[in-house]
């Protein structure tokens, strides 16, 4: 058995799947260019920052966040802290994939 296969999850999907779903959930539900997605690193800005990102949109992100990744996000785990940066999202995400 290599180190490889034993650090592998067996179930849910890895660590850059949940990243790759993640910018494709950004690009459909705000209308970005995917390129612009992928340059996204841990600390660029998403809500108050990206026009795109406004409240109405918050509620369609958490939507589609539910249904590609197989999760569910509760009113009371939701704070602006979670959604100030692409890494704080992705973090929050990853922590509900790991849950289920």
């Amino acid at each position: 058995m290599n180190a490889e296969s034993a650090t592998v999850e067996p179930t849910g999907p890895s660590r850059s799947e949940v990243d790759a779903t993640l910018r494709a959930i950004l690009a459909d539900v705000l209308g970005l260019d995917k390129t612009r997605v992928a340059a996204f690193d841990n600390e660029t800005g998403l809500f108050g920052h990206l026009p795109e990102l406004d409240s109405m949109a918050v509620a369609g992100l958490f939507t589609e966040m539910e249904d590609r990744l197989d999760i569910v996000i509760e009113d009371d785990e939701v704070d602006g802290e979670m959604l100030e940066t692409y890494g704080g999202l992705l973090a929050f995400a990853e922590a509900k994939v790991v849950e289920n």
